[in-house]
């Protein structure tokens, strides 16, 4: 039976966190698949996929990673959760072409939301995101980007996604720039 988890934890940003929680998944006998890691403000992020690899049932392998998710925030000041996730790939794969989007301007309200929103509209998925406040090193006034790795089915119009994603920035006095991979 297929025992995979995504493992999330954050807490204060400090020496020996990513050891702190990836000494769970070693020692509750599963390998890291997959994982990002950020530090947001002062606080550490972050997100593994792991594999069971011990003979223990799911559910018993899911409880033990639950104890130990909670031990790390009694012990460690680390908030952890543990989520059981189902298949090797749950939803089927679609025809896509692989884009990099990047978008910059003025911090504002709406930038993410908006962009999104038209993205899910239009059927592309948004596959990794990550996003900057900065100050301007010409005013000071503060600065947003964001940098996504989209999937734009094959039987889209790029051109015509880029042209509507034009007039939503536009809309936001924001810059954006769309590159396939």
């Amino acid at each position: 039976m297929n025992k995979r988890f995504i493992i999330t934890a954050f807490g204060k940003d400090r020496l020996g966190f990513i050891a702190d929680v990836s000494r769970v998944i070693y020692e509750n006998g599963c390998s890291l698949e997959d994982s990002t890691m950020t530090r947001l403000a002062d606080e550490f992020t972050m997100i593994f996929l792991v594999e069971g690899q011990e003979e223990d049932a799911r559910e018993t392998l899911l409880n033990r990673l639950t104890q130990e998710c909670r031990r790390l925030e009694m012990e460690k000041g680390i908030s952890a959760f543990v989520r059981p996730i189902t298949g090797k790939n749950a939803s089927p794969k679609r025809e896509v072409s692989i884009y990099t989007l990047h978008v910059e301007g003025l911090d504002q309200a709406g930038i993410v939301y908006r962009i999104s929103q038209y993205l899910a509209g239009h059927q592309v998925n948004i596959t990794s995101f990550e996003s900057r406040s900065t100050p301007s090193p010409q005013t000071g006034a503060a600065m947003y980007a964001i940098h996504l790795r989209i999937e734009i089915p094959k039987n889209a119009n790029p051109e015509k996604l880029e042209e509507g994603l034009n007039q939503v920035c536009n809309e936001l006095n924001v810059d954006i720039s769309i590159s396939k991979e």
